[in-house]
């Protein structure tokens, strides 16, 4: 069975990859912590919206992964780690809210409900939140980094479903005689030549 994307990491961010083989990843949140070639993924996350989709979207593309220790010094208001671990635990609600999330925008806008499903059933999050010593955080990275099997399935790769930008176009006309050059379309407020009337 397959456990790794072919492209993994799927998307982009503040991360370094060690051993895709690894059964732990490591999320530093706000603080810089020199990374571990042992951890499959060590990143920094510091919003509660776009960097724990990130966080999930490269977590289930690997099955080798089953942890995920959460460390370092939490993004003040955005509560990054405390919106991963509400997520972990409670999912998200119709609207794409994080359950629980004490965050300012914890909603989850860019994944699906299934792919923070199978995040909740791949891995366990070791909340450590606070933890900056690098002997410490190598102590659990080297304790659990072959701790276990691979998830049973094989990975998802979801795609965010990026968010459709509306096109702008400039009117060739307007329904507002200005001037004899010139003329405004009411519903875009935009001032234009004037051309057919």
């Amino acid at each position: 069975m397959k456990t790794i994307a072919e492209t993994w990491p799927i998307v982009k961010g503040d991360y370094t990859v060690g051993d895709p083989k690894s059964r732990i990843a490591v999320v530093t949140l706000a603080s810089q912590i020199n990374p571990s070639p042992k951890a499959a993924i060590w990143g920094s996350s510091k919003t509660e919206n776009l960097g724990v989709e990130k966080i999930i979207v490269n977590i289930i593309s690997n099955s080798n992964i089953r942890y995920i220790l959460v460390c370092g010094t939490e993004s003040r208001g955005h509560l990054a780690g405390q919106s991963l671990l509400a997520i972990h635990a409670n999912g998200i609600d119709e609207k794409g809210r994080i359950i629980g999330s004490e965050g300012a925008i914890p909603f989850i806008e860019n994944i699906s409900r299934e792919a923070v499903k199978r995040f909740q059933q791949q891995v366990v999050l070791l909340n450590r939140i606070g933890l900056t010593d690098p002997d410490e955080i190598m102590k659990i990275v080297r304790k659990y980094k072959y701790g276990g099997e691979a998830y049973p399935d094989e990975p998802v790769v979801t795609v965010s479903q990026k968010k459709r930008q509306p096109t702008f176009s400039v009117p060739l006309s307007g329904d507002i005689i200005i001037s004899e050059e010139l003329a405004m379309d009411a519903a875009s407020g935009i001032i234009c030549e004037a051309k057919d009337f």
